[in-house]
């Protein structure tokens, strides 16, 4: 299978490979690890979570300290060679407090099992208020962060968001590194954002491609009932990795089946023309 391509996530110079894991429900399949471990194996090496995602650090943490070992075992039979987990990991705080943040910061290194966090994000800032609290230059979750990255825990920070009214002010406000944001056929109004988000050097992280777990159940399950338009799973995720701005799609999995899928479509589908995004987003509107 040919390798995933990499994208420069902005400002953070890091190079992601553009479909990622959105590891939120990962943990709440009985093949959590082994889905994970077929992230790993083909050559994903972005891995998105949360502090408050039941279970999801946790998982994650147990994978990479298995890597570590499997690593430190190689080394010391093969001196010089070089392993370990290739994820670049992402996590996040629903916290709007500097203690809050700093707090969880803290506990996902720990849970993690690593000594720095690549990137740590805002998690859910959605409305002016919770912007506001954030914010705030003495109290906020942000001036927590800030802290962490000092003190040499985390190297950028992002921010979620899904209110498109507040998008450009985040984007545009100089103080993220990257922004992720919901964009798919069915929801295609995002792509000024996106827009927005290359002209700031914001990396632009993408949940949801697939229309979220609610529509791609629901998808599945006309397919099944056969179904043979073009709105499937695949051709959502096309239609999003076509759009050269976005930095890294996020599609969740709780089976390395949907691993596999995912990467099969991002490896070998060809890109999506004009005309099939068209067609595409006039089919999710028409259905949904």
């Amino acid at each position: 299978m040919p390798a995933l391509n990499r994208r420069r996530l902005g400002r953070t110079e890091l190079m992601v490979t553009e479909l990622g894991l959105g590891a939120m429900d990962t943990p709440t399949s009985p093949e959590g690890a082994a889905t994970l471990a077929a992230a790993e194996d083909a050559g994903i090496n972005f891995v998105d979570t949360a502090r408050d995602y039941a279970g999801s650090e946790f998982l994650i943490g147990e994978h990479v300290r298995a890597q570590q070992l499997a690593s430190q075992q190689l080394q010391s039979q093969q001196p010089g060679s070089r392993g370990g987990t290739q994820f670049l990991l992402a996590s996040k705080t629903f916290s709007h407090n500097v203690n809050g943040s700093q707090r969880d910061v803290d506990r996902s290194i720990a849970t993690l099992g690593v000594e720095r966090i690549p990137l740590y994000q805002l998690h859910d800032i959605s409305t002016p208020e919770a912007w506001a609290e954030a914010r705030d230059e003495e109290a906020g979750a942000l001036a927590g962060l800030k802290i962490a990255q000092f003190r040499g825990l985390i190297d950028h920070i992002g921010v979620s968001c899904h209110n498109t009214a507040l998008l450009e002010e985040l984007i545009t406000s100089g103080e993220f590194d990257t922004v992720m944001l919901e964009y798919s056929a069915f929801f295609p109004e995002t792509a000024p954002l996106i827009e927005l988000a290359v002209e700031h050097d914001v990396g632009v992280i993408v949940m949801r491609p697939v229309g979220g777990s609610g529509r791609t159940s629901a998808m599945r399950t006309a397919i099944a009932g056969g179904y043979e338009g073009p709105l499937t799973p695949a051709n959502l995720l096309r239609y999003v990795l076509a759009h050269p701005g976005v930095s890294v799609a996020i599609p969740g999995a709780r089976y390395p089946s949907r691993i596999l899928e995912n990467v099969a479509t991002a490896t070998e589908a060809p890109p999506m023309t004009e005309a099939e995004r068209a067609e595409l987003e006039a089919e999710a509107a028409r259905l949904y």
